[in-house]
């Protein structure tokens, strides 16, 4: 016996009588992916006519198909069409269709990227691209242009270079590791990696983007735990979009890496009938709090190529975080953010809970509906700051005194800079002005 008997059903369609300690070993679930409409309907016992075969297949060569046994497990084979799980890994046809707001990089992450696998896009923090390989392909993968390009899984050699990057760029103190899936390396790499990046003086924290406790649980053995506890402060988010995904396998993962002392956070992604639901979103949340995972972000679904229809209004989004503020625990819940078009980065969006202000008073709004006031201090006297932070006379006692550039929002309320509107650079008024001037 192995977990259930749909495990065991699948299992035994691969090899016959399996023993459960194959079926746990993540090397062995790799090898035995499911990567062809054939090997998909062998397994699962559902099948799909001669035209949505042909479908299938156009589906397939553009945008590669591979499910572990683990999650194919997780299906429910009687009504496939709904599943999350199906949705999230299986895919159709509907993803041949582009948008002419779809991008292949709507997040411009390769115009941020200064060498190879670094995009360097916030000022003190980079994302190094370590492999482009996944144990389950993402039907709704921002990186579709990348993930599943079995030709580029990086050398040490390669990796040298973002590394070399990061050593020559004293501002960044956060990397983190993503790709495709980092857990993806084998140990002796992932092992040699940290250790590189966490040589470097002004590295504070790295951190990992994995799904693996969500598609392949049995990836987060004891030997990998050992090796990622030499490199603290290390940070793990993961990525639970639906409730289904958090079985028994996936608790073991998760308390595995909890236990080794890692904060674990999570982002979801919000997914047109998958999990645009508010029950079906705090429920989630919940599990993941009892799992001692943090919600850290809801993504609104990316302007990748293909994923009009996993698309929701961003209504929905604020919907469901209505549902949750002051519906349950404030560390329940995560931000609801759009990463923006063009490398502009994650905007967070909430509902509004300003009604309106004076020049005394603040009119707010709870979940409830409530309408309140907070009354502004009448003597507070704003303090000029020239950001000669080595003789200002706040207690900061800081180790080091960073004099950070303002730049955006941060420009514009600093007291020692004298700009008062940022322009964008092809704003018509201000060329008729220059032509005008001229």
């Amino acid at each position: 016996m192995i977990f259930n008997n749909r495990q065991q059903e699948i299992g035994d369609r691969i090899e016959e009588e399996l023993k459960i300690s194959k079926w746990k070993d993540w090397r062995w679930q790799l090898r035995h992916s499911v990567r062809t409409l054939e090997k998909f309907e062998q397994l699962t016992g559902i099948s799909f006519d001669t035209n949505e075969k042909e479908d299938l297949r156009r589906t397939f060569d553009k945008f590669p198909l591979s499910i572990t046994p683990y999650y194919l497990s997780l299906i429910d084979q009687d009504n496939f069409r709904n599943d999350p799980v199906f949705k999230q890994s299986f895919g159709g046809i509907e993803e041949l269709t582009t948008l002419k707001s779809e991008l292949a990089d709507p997040l411009s992450e390769d115009s941020d990227s200064p060498v190879e696998g670094i995009t360097h896009r916030y000022p003190d923090r980079v994302l190094f691209h370590v492999s482009n390989i996944c144990s389950m392909y993402c039907r709704h993968c921002t990186r579709k242009r990348k993930v599943g390009d079995s030709d580029f899984v990086p050398s040490r050699e390669q990796l040298r270079k973002g590394i070399e990057y990061i050593k020559n760029t004293p501002q960044v103190r956060d990397v983190l590791l993503s790709g495709g899936d980092p857990f993806m390396l084998p140990d002796e790499k992932i092992d040699w990696l940290l250790s590189e990046v966490s040589k470097i003086p002004h590295v504070e924290i790295i951190r990992i983007g994995t799904r693996m406790p969500v598609v392949l649980p049995y990836r987060i053995t004891n030997e990998l735990v050992s090796i990622l506890k030499k490199y603290q402060p290390l940070w793990i988010n993961t990525h639970f979009n639906h409730p289904n995904e958090i079985t028994t396998s996936a608790k073991e993962a998760l308390a595995k890496l909890a236990d080794g002392g890692f904060p674990l956070g999570n982002q979801s992604v919000l997914l047109a009938d998958v999990n645009d639901c508010p029950r079906i979103m705090k429920n989630l949340l919940h599990k993941l709090v009892q799992n001692r995972v943090r919600p850290y972000y809801l993504y609104q679904c990316d302007l990748s190529e293909g994923l009009s229809h996993f698309r929701t209004p961003i209504g929905k989004g604020i919907e469901i975080m209505e549902s949750l503020v002051g519906h349950t625990s404030g560390f329940a819940r995560p931000t609801y953010v759009i990463d923006a078009p063009g490398g502009g980065g994650k905007i967070p969006v909430m509902p509004n809970y300003i009604l309106s202000w004076s020049a005394n008073k603040v009119v707010l709004r709870n979940y409830e509906g409530v309408i309140t006031t907070y009354e502004e201090p009448s003597k507070y006297e704003p303090k000029f700051c020239d950001r000669d932070c080595t003789n200002c006379n706040l207690d900061l006692k800081l180790n080091e005194v960073d004099e950070s550039r303002a730049i955006g929002v941060e420009k514009l309320l600093s007291d020692n800079n004298d700009t008062i509107s940022l322009i964008p650079e092809d704003n018509e008024r201000i060329a008729r002005r220059e032509e005008d001037a001229g």
